[in-house]
């Protein structure tokens, strides 16, 4: 993996967990931090309908988790990387172990990542989560409003 790839992955990763966790808690403070909050920004969630701008993306992440809450488990498991510039991308798996909407859920997304640098710092500005082909839906899915 080139070094640029390798510094951002040390970089973003540690922290892009730490949220992950976090807002599969019902926290959705620090995944917001990690966004930009420059437009455009998009999120294409694995339950959600597209949501595009920071107000909207911003929401979700309310609403998303409002709906969690006892991580057990998050890992992600990147696929491929790649950074230049101020530019960079995640392509991977989460792995979760979580309580959805009060009942007890496993589940795995397939999961890409567009980041940007401001002003030094990594932003996230684009998710898409979706399940695997062969990934069974939970029990109780997100609300999509």
């Amino acid at each position: 993996m080139p070094a640029p790839t390798e510094e951002f992955l040390a970089e973003m990763l540690p922290r892009q967990t730490a949220a992950e966790r976090a807002i599969h808690n019902g926290d959705a403070g620090p995944r917001t931090a990690l966004w930009s909050k420059a437009d455009p920004v998009s999120l294409f969630g694995a339950w959600l309908p597209i949501r595009t701008g920071w107000a909207d993306v911003s929401d979700a992440f309310r609403r998303v988790a409002a709906q969690f809450s006892d991580s057990r488990e998050y890992r992600f498991e990147v696929v491929a990387a790649g950074a230049s510039g101020d530019l960079a991308y995640t392509i991977g798996y989460e792995h979760n172990t979580v309580t959805l909407n009060g009942k007890p859920a496993t589940y795995t997304l397939r999961v890409t990542h567009v980041y940007r640098r401001e002003e030094g710092e990594w932003k996230i500005v684009h998710r898409h989560g979706d399940r695997p082909p062969d990934e069974p839906a939970p029990d109780a899915p997100l609300n999509s409003r």
